[in-house]
Protein backbone atom coordinates (compact mmCIF):
# COMPACT_ATOMS: atom_id res chain seq x y z
CA UNK A 1 0.00 0.00 0.00
CA UNK A 2 2.71 2.28 1.01
CA UNK A 3 4.85 1.46 -2.41
CA UNK A 4 1.43 2.45 -4.36
CA UNK A 5 1.03 5.50 -2.41
CA UNK A 6 5.14 6.20 -3.20
CA UNK A 7 4.56 5.55 -6.84
CA UNK A 8 1.23 7.76 -7.54
CA UNK A 9 2.86 10.86 -5.35
CA UNK A 10 6.01 10.21 -7.85
CA UNK A 11 4.09 10.63 -11.15
CA UNK A 12 2.13 13.21 -9.52
CA UNK A 13 5.28 14.95 -9.33
CA UNK A 14 6.76 14.68 -12.66
CA UNK A 15 3.77 15.63 -14.16
CA UNK A 16 4.03 18.73 -11.93
CA UNK A 17 7.21 18.80 -12.59
CA UNK A 18 6.20 18.74 -16.77
CA UNK A 19 3.65 21.58 -16.01
CA UNK A 20 6.25 23.96 -14.38
CA UNK A 21 8.34 23.32 -17.16
CA UNK A 22 5.56 24.61 -19.79
CA UNK A 23 4.85 27.20 -17.81
CA UNK A 24 8.39 28.92 -18.33
CA UNK A 25 9.09 27.59 -21.96
CA UNK A 26 11.34 30.16 -22.73
CA UNK A 27 13.59 30.06 -18.94
CA UNK A 28 13.37 26.10 -19.21
CA UNK A 29 14.65 26.10 -23.13
CA UNK A 30 17.88 28.28 -21.91
CA UNK A 31 18.89 25.52 -19.23
CA UNK A 32 18.64 22.97 -21.63
CA UNK A 33 20.68 24.19 -23.94
CA UNK A 34 23.80 22.96 -22.05
CA UNK A 35 22.79 19.29 -21.80
CA UNK A 36 21.57 19.55 -25.53
CA UNK A 37 24.98 20.52 -27.01
CA UNK A 38 26.41 18.64 -24.20
CA UNK A 39 25.28 15.77 -24.90
CA UNK A 40 24.40 15.95 -28.43
CA UNK A 41 28.24 16.57 -29.30
CA UNK A 42 29.72 13.77 -27.30
CA UNK A 43 27.15 11.70 -29.20
CA UNK A 44 28.32 12.45 -32.33
CA UNK A 45 31.66 12.20 -31.90
CA UNK A 46 31.42 8.91 -30.49
CA UNK A 47 29.43 7.91 -33.15
CA UNK A 48 31.87 8.81 -35.26
CA UNK A 49 34.78 7.81 -33.47
CA UNK A 50 32.86 3.98 -32.68
CA UNK A 51 32.53 3.44 -36.81
CA UNK A 52 36.16 4.74 -37.43
CA UNK A 53 36.85 2.05 -34.84
CA UNK A 54 34.93 -1.04 -36.07
CA UNK A 55 35.44 0.07 -39.86
CA UNK A 56 39.68 -0.41 -38.61
CA UNK A 57 38.75 -3.50 -36.98
CA UNK A 58 37.73 -4.99 -40.01
CA UNK A 59 40.71 -3.79 -41.75
CA UNK A 60 43.35 -5.56 -39.38
CA UNK A 61 40.82 -8.62 -39.53
CA UNK A 62 41.18 -8.63 -43.09
CA UNK A 63 44.93 -8.74 -42.86
CA UNK A 64 44.81 -11.21 -40.35
CA UNK A 65 45.69 -10.64 -36.43
CA UNK A 66 48.30 -13.72 -36.64
CA UNK A 67 49.72 -12.57 -39.57
CA UNK A 68 52.90 -10.64 -40.61
CA UNK A 69 52.30 -8.51 -44.05
CA UNK A 70 55.73 -7.46 -46.51
CA UNK A 71 54.87 -5.10 -49.26
CA UNK A 72 57.21 -4.06 -52.04
CA UNK A 73 58.47 -0.29 -51.91
CA UNK A 74 57.78 1.06 -55.27
CA UNK A 75 61.07 2.98 -56.76
CA UNK A 76 61.54 4.24 -60.34
CA UNK A 77 64.47 5.36 -62.62
CA UNK A 78 67.93 5.70 -61.40
CA UNK A 79 67.05 4.71 -57.83
CA UNK A 80 65.40 1.51 -58.77
CA UNK A 81 68.94 0.75 -60.52
CA UNK A 82 70.46 1.37 -57.74
CA UNK A 83 68.37 -0.73 -55.57
CA UNK A 84 68.42 -3.72 -57.78
CA UNK A 85 72.25 -3.83 -57.89
CA UNK A 86 71.79 -5.46 -54.16
CA UNK A 87 67.92 -6.68 -54.11
CA UNK A 88 66.56 -8.69 -57.06
CA UNK A 89 63.29 -7.34 -54.57
CA UNK A 90 60.16 -9.24 -53.04
CA UNK A 91 59.74 -12.89 -54.56
CA UNK A 92 58.59 -16.07 -53.88
CA UNK A 93 62.43 -17.13 -53.16
CA UNK A 94 61.95 -15.01 -50.16
CA UNK A 95 58.80 -16.60 -48.93
CA UNK A 96 60.42 -19.85 -49.77
CA UNK A 97 63.75 -19.16 -47.52
CA UNK A 98 61.27 -17.91 -44.77
CA UNK A 99 59.51 -21.10 -45.09
CA UNK A 100 62.38 -22.99 -44.94
CA UNK A 101 64.69 -21.26 -41.92
CA UNK A 102 61.61 -19.30 -39.41
CA UNK A 103 59.82 -22.62 -37.49
CA UNK A 104 57.14 -20.00 -36.55
CA UNK A 105 55.79 -19.69 -40.11
CA UNK A 106 52.57 -22.00 -40.65
CA UNK A 107 51.47 -20.72 -43.85
CA UNK A 108 52.09 -18.30 -46.31
CA UNK A 109 50.24 -16.13 -48.92
CA UNK A 110 51.37 -14.24 -52.17
CA UNK A 111 50.09 -11.40 -55.00
CA UNK A 112 51.45 -9.88 -58.00
CA UNK A 113 48.98 -7.13 -59.17
CA UNK A 114 48.62 -7.06 -63.30
CA UNK A 115 48.85 -4.01 -65.11
CA UNK A 116 45.82 -3.56 -67.27
CA UNK A 117 44.75 -1.99 -70.26
CA UNK A 118 41.80 -3.94 -71.26
CA UNK A 119 39.10 -6.06 -69.38
CA UNK A 120 35.99 -7.14 -70.85
CA UNK A 121 33.56 -10.04 -71.50
CA UNK A 122 30.91 -10.66 -74.27
CA UNK A 123 28.73 -8.82 -71.78
CA UNK A 124 30.46 -5.62 -70.49
CA UNK A 125 33.65 -3.68 -69.60
CA UNK A 126 34.97 -3.22 -66.01
CA UNK A 127 37.87 -0.91 -64.38
CA UNK A 128 39.08 -3.60 -61.73
CA UNK A 129 42.51 -4.62 -60.78
CA UNK A 130 43.78 -7.80 -61.71
CA UNK A 131 45.84 -9.43 -59.32
CA UNK A 132 47.52 -13.02 -59.75
CA UNK A 133 47.73 -14.85 -56.06
CA UNK A 134 48.46 -17.90 -54.67
CA UNK A 135 45.52 -20.30 -53.35
CA UNK A 136 45.99 -19.53 -50.06
CA UNK A 137 45.15 -16.05 -50.22
CA UNK A 138 41.48 -16.39 -49.91
CA UNK A 139 42.28 -17.97 -47.02
CA UNK A 140 44.72 -15.42 -45.36
CA UNK A 141 42.65 -13.16 -46.56
CA UNK A 142 39.28 -14.44 -44.77
CA UNK A 143 37.86 -14.08 -48.39
CA UNK A 144 34.83 -16.22 -49.12
CA UNK A 145 33.26 -17.46 -51.93
CA UNK A 146 29.35 -17.17 -52.76
CA UNK A 147 29.67 -19.43 -55.76
CA UNK A 148 32.02 -21.30 -57.73
CA UNK A 149 34.98 -22.39 -56.19
CA UNK A 150 38.37 -20.62 -55.23
CA UNK A 151 41.69 -21.21 -56.96
CA UNK A 152 43.32 -24.55 -56.25
CA UNK A 153 46.69 -25.84 -55.79
CA UNK A 154 46.48 -27.70 -59.42
CA UNK A 155 45.54 -24.28 -60.99
CA UNK A 156 48.54 -22.97 -60.08
CA UNK A 157 50.91 -26.02 -60.95
CA UNK A 158 48.77 -26.08 -64.09
CA UNK A 159 49.08 -22.42 -65.33
CA UNK A 160 45.43 -22.64 -66.07
CA UNK A 161 43.67 -19.23 -67.07
CA UNK A 162 40.86 -19.40 -64.57
CA UNK A 163 39.73 -16.53 -62.21
CA UNK A 164 37.30 -15.58 -59.34
CA UNK A 165 35.73 -12.30 -59.72
CA UNK A 166 35.19 -9.68 -56.90
CA UNK A 167 31.27 -8.96 -56.67
CA UNK A 168 31.21 -5.35 -58.16
CA UNK A 169 33.23 -6.72 -60.80
CA UNK A 170 31.15 -10.05 -61.93
CA UNK A 171 28.34 -7.12 -61.85
CA UNK A 172 30.01 -4.83 -64.47
CA UNK A 173 31.22 -8.25 -66.52
CA UNK A 174 28.29 -10.17 -66.35
CA UNK A 175 25.22 -7.88 -66.07
CA UNK A 176 22.57 -9.83 -67.53
CA UNK A 177 23.52 -13.32 -66.73
CA UNK A 178 25.83 -16.01 -64.58
CA UNK A 179 29.56 -14.76 -64.11
CA UNK A 180 30.58 -18.29 -62.97
CA UNK A 181 31.82 -20.09 -66.32
CA UNK A 182 31.96 -17.17 -68.16
CA UNK A 183 34.97 -15.95 -69.66
CA UNK A 184 36.51 -12.19 -69.47
CA UNK A 185 39.52 -10.78 -71.03
CA UNK A 186 42.53 -9.58 -69.13
CA UNK A 187 44.79 -7.84 -71.52
CA UNK A 188 45.48 -10.69 -74.67
CA UNK A 189 44.59 -13.40 -72.35
CA UNK A 190 41.28 -15.30 -71.91
CA UNK A 191 40.23 -17.06 -68.74
CA UNK A 192 37.42 -18.41 -67.47
CA UNK A 193 35.63 -17.51 -64.19
CA UNK A 194 35.30 -20.18 -61.59
CA UNK A 195 33.84 -18.21 -58.99
CA UNK A 196 32.51 -15.27 -57.12
CA UNK A 197 33.68 -13.87 -53.84
CA UNK A 198 30.86 -12.90 -51.27
CA UNK A 199 30.01 -9.21 -51.13
CA UNK A 200 32.23 -7.78 -48.58
CA UNK A 201 31.97 -4.28 -46.18
CA UNK A 202 32.75 -1.25 -48.38
CA UNK A 203 35.18 1.94 -46.72
CA UNK A 204 37.00 5.16 -48.11
CA UNK A 205 40.21 4.66 -46.03
CA UNK A 206 42.98 2.36 -45.85
CA UNK A 207 45.51 0.91 -43.26
CA UNK A 208 48.94 -0.14 -44.68
CA UNK A 209 47.17 -0.22 -48.48
CA UNK A 210 44.68 -2.34 -47.44
CA UNK A 211 41.07 -0.94 -48.34
CA UNK A 212 38.22 -2.45 -46.47
CA UNK A 213 36.05 -4.20 -49.14
CA UNK A 214 38.30 -3.50 -52.37
CA UNK A 215 38.02 -7.45 -53.20
CA UNK A 216 34.87 -6.03 -54.07
CA UNK A 217 35.92 -5.16 -57.38
CA UNK A 218 39.11 -7.16 -58.52
CA UNK A 219 39.79 -9.73 -60.36
CA UNK A 220 41.90 -12.96 -58.69
CA UNK A 221 43.81 -15.42 -61.19
CA UNK A 222 46.83 -17.93 -60.32
CA UNK A 223 49.66 -15.98 -59.44
CA UNK A 224 51.90 -18.74 -61.86
CA UNK A 225 50.23 -18.23 -64.49
CA UNK A 226 50.34 -14.71 -64.16
CA UNK A 227 53.85 -14.36 -63.78
CA UNK A 228 54.06 -16.76 -66.90
CA UNK A 229 51.39 -15.09 -69.04
CA UNK A 230 51.48 -11.39 -68.27
CA UNK A 231 54.02 -9.06 -69.14
CA UNK A 232 55.62 -7.11 -66.17
CA UNK A 233 58.87 -4.51 -66.52
CA UNK A 234 61.95 -5.75 -66.46
CA UNK A 235 63.43 -4.30 -62.86
CA UNK A 236 60.44 -4.31 -60.95
CA UNK A 237 59.08 -6.88 -57.93
CA UNK A 238 57.91 -10.38 -58.67
CA UNK A 239 55.69 -9.97 -56.06
CA UNK A 240 54.21 -6.82 -54.49
CA UNK A 241 53.16 -8.68 -51.29
CA UNK A 242 53.62 -11.76 -48.74
CA UNK A 243 51.75 -12.61 -46.03
CA UNK A 244 52.56 -15.26 -43.25
CA UNK A 245 50.69 -16.69 -41.11
CA UNK A 246 52.56 -17.41 -37.90
CA UNK A 247 52.14 -19.93 -35.02
CA UNK A 248 49.17 -18.87 -32.19
CA UNK A 249 52.34 -19.05 -28.91
CA UNK A 250 54.43 -16.85 -31.11
CA UNK A 251 54.58 -12.91 -30.35
CA UNK A 252 54.15 -11.39 -33.83
CA UNK A 253 56.09 -8.16 -33.38
CA UNK A 254 58.90 -10.53 -32.56
CA UNK A 255 58.34 -12.96 -35.29
CA UNK A 256 58.91 -9.79 -37.37
CA UNK A 257 62.11 -8.84 -35.79
CA UNK A 258 62.92 -11.47 -36.60
CA UNK A 259 61.71 -11.80 -40.36
CA UNK A 260 63.26 -8.51 -40.65
CA UNK A 261 66.52 -10.09 -40.09
CA UNK A 262 66.23 -12.88 -42.97
CA UNK A 263 64.81 -10.05 -45.52
CA UNK A 264 68.02 -7.53 -44.36
CA UNK A 265 70.65 -10.09 -45.45
CA UNK A 266 68.34 -11.77 -48.87
CA UNK A 267 67.94 -8.09 -49.67
CA UNK A 268 71.34 -6.85 -49.56
CA UNK A 269 70.27 -4.30 -46.78
CA UNK A 270 68.47 -2.60 -49.17
CA UNK A 271 64.79 -1.46 -47.70
CA UNK A 272 63.44 -2.25 -50.41
CA UNK A 273 60.48 -4.08 -48.50
CA UNK A 274 57.91 -3.05 -45.50
CA UNK A 275 57.16 -5.29 -42.78
CA UNK A 276 53.42 -4.78 -41.84
CA UNK A 277 52.13 -6.39 -38.05
CA UNK A 278 48.43 -6.21 -38.40
CA UNK A 279 48.51 -7.07 -34.15
CA UNK A 280 51.02 -3.75 -33.37
CA UNK A 281 48.37 -1.83 -35.93
CA UNK A 282 45.80 -2.88 -33.53
CA UNK A 283 47.55 -2.27 -30.61
CA UNK A 284 47.72 1.15 -31.44
CA UNK A 285 44.41 2.04 -32.77
CA UNK A 286 43.58 0.94 -29.24
CA UNK A 287 45.41 3.51 -28.03
CA UNK A 288 44.75 5.82 -29.95
CA UNK A 289 40.94 5.46 -29.15
CA UNK A 290 41.39 5.19 -25.59
CA UNK A 291 43.17 8.50 -26.05
CA UNK A 292 40.39 9.96 -27.88
CA UNK A 293 37.23 8.02 -25.66
CA UNK A 294 39.54 10.14 -22.48
CA UNK A 295 39.40 13.33 -24.63
CA UNK A 296 35.47 13.28 -25.50
CA UNK A 297 34.32 12.08 -21.79
CA UNK A 298 36.71 15.40 -20.54
CA UNK A 299 34.53 17.19 -23.02
CA UNK A 300 31.28 15.58 -21.86
CA UNK A 301 32.20 16.15 -17.86
CA UNK A 302 32.69 20.05 -19.29
CA UNK A 303 29.65 20.28 -21.30
CA UNK A 304 27.22 18.26 -18.15
CA UNK A 305 29.46 20.61 -15.78
CA UNK A 306 27.83 23.82 -17.53
CA UNK A 307 24.36 22.20 -17.83
CA UNK A 308 24.10 21.06 -14.26
CA UNK A 309 25.21 24.63 -13.17
CA UNK A 310 22.86 26.02 -15.25
CA UNK A 311 19.95 23.73 -13.83
CA UNK A 312 20.91 24.39 -10.04
CA UNK A 313 20.83 28.15 -10.95
CA UNK A 314 17.36 27.80 -12.32
CA UNK A 315 16.38 25.81 -9.13
CA UNK A 316 17.46 27.94 -7.13
CA UNK A 317 15.33 31.01 -9.14
CA UNK A 318 12.02 28.86 -8.44
CA UNK A 319 12.48 28.16 -4.81
CA UNK A 320 12.64 31.83 -4.98
CA UNK A 321 9.62 32.42 -6.97
CA UNK A 322 8.09 29.54 -5.07
CA UNK A 323 7.85 30.31 -1.61
CA UNK A 324 4.52 30.98 -0.62
CA UNK A 325 3.52 27.90 -2.17
CA UNK A 326 6.21 25.90 0.03
CA UNK A 327 5.09 27.66 2.84
CA UNK A 328 1.21 27.21 2.27
CA UNK A 329 2.42 23.33 1.20
CA UNK A 330 4.12 23.34 4.82
CA UNK A 331 0.91 24.76 6.42
CA UNK A 332 -1.18 21.58 4.65
CA UNK A 333 0.46 19.48 5.66
CA UNK A 334 3.46 18.58 3.82
CA UNK A 335 6.74 17.15 5.30
CA UNK A 336 9.96 18.71 4.46
CA UNK A 337 10.87 15.11 2.12
CA UNK A 338 7.65 16.05 0.06
CA UNK A 339 8.95 19.27 -1.05
CA UNK A 340 12.55 18.22 -1.79
CA UNK A 341 11.22 15.21 -3.43
CA UNK A 342 9.31 17.80 -6.11
CA UNK A 343 12.15 20.27 -6.25
CA UNK A 344 14.17 16.75 -6.94
CA UNK A 345 11.85 15.43 -9.76
CA UNK A 346 11.80 19.01 -11.12
CA UNK A 347 15.53 19.14 -11.28
CA UNK A 348 15.68 15.38 -12.64
CA UNK A 349 12.92 16.24 -15.35
CA UNK A 350 14.95 18.89 -16.79
CA UNK A 351 18.36 17.40 -17.38
CA UNK A 352 16.89 14.13 -18.40
CA UNK A 353 14.51 16.08 -21.14
CA UNK A 354 18.03 17.82 -22.04
CA UNK A 355 19.62 14.68 -22.87
CA UNK A 356 16.93 12.81 -24.33
CA UNK A 357 16.91 16.24 -26.73
CA UNK A 358 20.71 15.86 -26.65
CA UNK A 359 20.78 12.38 -28.02
CA UNK A 360 18.48 13.33 -31.27
CA UNK A 361 20.52 15.99 -31.95
CA UNK A 362 23.92 13.79 -31.73
CA UNK A 363 22.18 10.91 -33.79
CA UNK A 364 20.91 13.45 -36.49
CA UNK A 365 24.37 15.50 -36.20
CA UNK A 366 26.04 12.49 -36.59
CA UNK A 367 24.17 11.46 -39.85
CA UNK A 368 24.93 14.95 -41.45
CA UNK A 369 28.42 14.35 -40.56
CA UNK A 370 28.74 11.20 -41.82
CA UNK A 371 27.09 12.44 -45.12
CA UNK A 372 28.86 15.48 -45.48
CA UNK A 373 32.36 13.99 -44.85
CA UNK A 374 32.08 10.52 -45.76
CA UNK A 375 33.43 9.17 -42.75
CA UNK A 376 31.34 5.79 -41.60
CA UNK A 377 29.00 6.08 -38.27
CA UNK A 378 27.76 3.37 -36.27
CA UNK A 379 26.01 3.65 -32.65
CA UNK A 380 26.96 2.73 -29.22
CA UNK A 381 23.75 1.82 -26.92
CA UNK A 382 25.99 1.79 -23.98
CA UNK A 383 27.09 5.43 -25.01
CA UNK A 384 23.55 6.32 -25.49
CA UNK A 385 22.18 4.79 -22.56
CA UNK A 386 25.13 5.50 -20.14
CA UNK A 387 24.67 9.30 -21.21
CA UNK A 388 21.42 9.54 -20.29
CA UNK A 389 22.24 8.10 -17.43
CA UNK A 390 25.11 10.52 -16.51
CA UNK A 391 22.34 13.02 -16.98
CA UNK A 392 19.81 12.20 -14.73
CA UNK A 393 23.14 11.84 -11.93
CA UNK A 394 23.76 15.36 -12.99
CA UNK A 395 19.64 16.52 -12.62
CA UNK A 396 19.96 14.70 -9.40
CA UNK A 397 23.55 16.35 -7.70
CA UNK A 398 22.90 19.71 -8.79
CA UNK A 399 19.34 19.67 -8.01
CA UNK A 400 20.23 18.12 -4.06
CA UNK A 401 21.42 21.57 -2.81
CA UNK A 402 18.25 23.23 -3.95
CA UNK A 403 15.70 20.64 -3.17
CA UNK A 404 16.91 20.83 0.40
CA UNK A 405 16.94 24.37 0.65
CA UNK A 406 13.31 24.41 -0.02
CA UNK A 407 12.77 21.87 2.01
CA UNK A 408 14.34 23.47 4.77
CA UNK A 409 12.28 27.06 4.62
CA UNK A 410 10.29 28.12 7.78
CA UNK A 411 6.71 27.36 6.72
CA UNK A 412 5.87 30.86 8.44
CA UNK A 413 8.07 32.80 7.27
CA UNK A 414 7.50 31.62 3.78
CA UNK A 415 4.16 32.43 4.26
CA UNK A 416 4.80 36.19 4.75
CA UNK A 417 7.09 36.54 1.89
CA UNK A 418 5.23 37.90 -1.39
Amino acid sequence: MRSQQRMTRTLQGIAQAFDEMRHHKLRTSLTLLGMVFGVGAVIAMLSVGEGAEREALKMIESMGVRNLVVNARVADGDALKSVREHSVGLSLRDVQSAERTLPFVEDWSAQKQVKTFSLFSRQGRSDAMVYGVTPSYFRLSAFNVAKGRALTPDDESHYRQVAVLGGEAARSLFPRGEAVGGLVKVNHQWFTVVGVLSEGETGQSKIAGVKLGGERNQVFIPLATALKKMNFKALEDELDAIKLAIKENINPSLAAKSLGHLFERRHGGEKDYEIVVPADLLAQHQKTQKIFNIVMACVAGISLLVGGIGIMNIMLATIMERTSEIGLLRALGARRKDIARQFLIESIAISATGGVIGIVVGLLLALVISAAAGWPVAWSGFAIILSLAVCMTIGIGFGLYPAQKAARLDPIVALQRD
